[in-house]
């Protein structure tokens, strides 16, 4: 068994983007009972991590960066590492993940 990294990332910043109070309700939902449906199956390797939304990006020299999201049009959202026997395995995880429903998209890393 490999462990893999899973990255969520999601673009809420334009008005089209944004969900409505129902949606994120929902939304929560979906992930607490994929979360659930992980930790079941034994397929959680590390515990979630979500990631608010301050954070420094550090640049050559003393460059830095107040709020990481200022100039991408994508935001990481939060992480996961699962325990899958190869990509295969570990895309069709990534591939029930909820962040997908409202535009999202999931970044999949293999540990060494």
């Amino acid at each position: 068994m490999n462990e893999f990294l899973l990255i969520f990332r999601r673009d809420y910043k334009t008005k089209k983007m944004q969900p409505t109070g129902e949606q994120l309700l929902a939304h929560d939902t979906r992930w607490q009972d994929w979360f659930n449906d992980l930790g079941a199956e034994n397929i959680l390797a590390w515990p979630v991590q979500r990631l608010d939304e301050k954070g420094l990006v550090m640049g050559p020299g003393e460059a830095v960066c107040y709020g990481p999201y200022m100039d991408m049009k994508e935001s990481v959202g939060g992480i996961i590492i699962i325990n899958a026997a190869n990509y295969e395995t570990a895309s069709k995880v990534a591939s029930q993940c909820p962040v997908l429903e409202l535009g999202g998209s999931v970044e999949v890393r293999k540990g060494n």
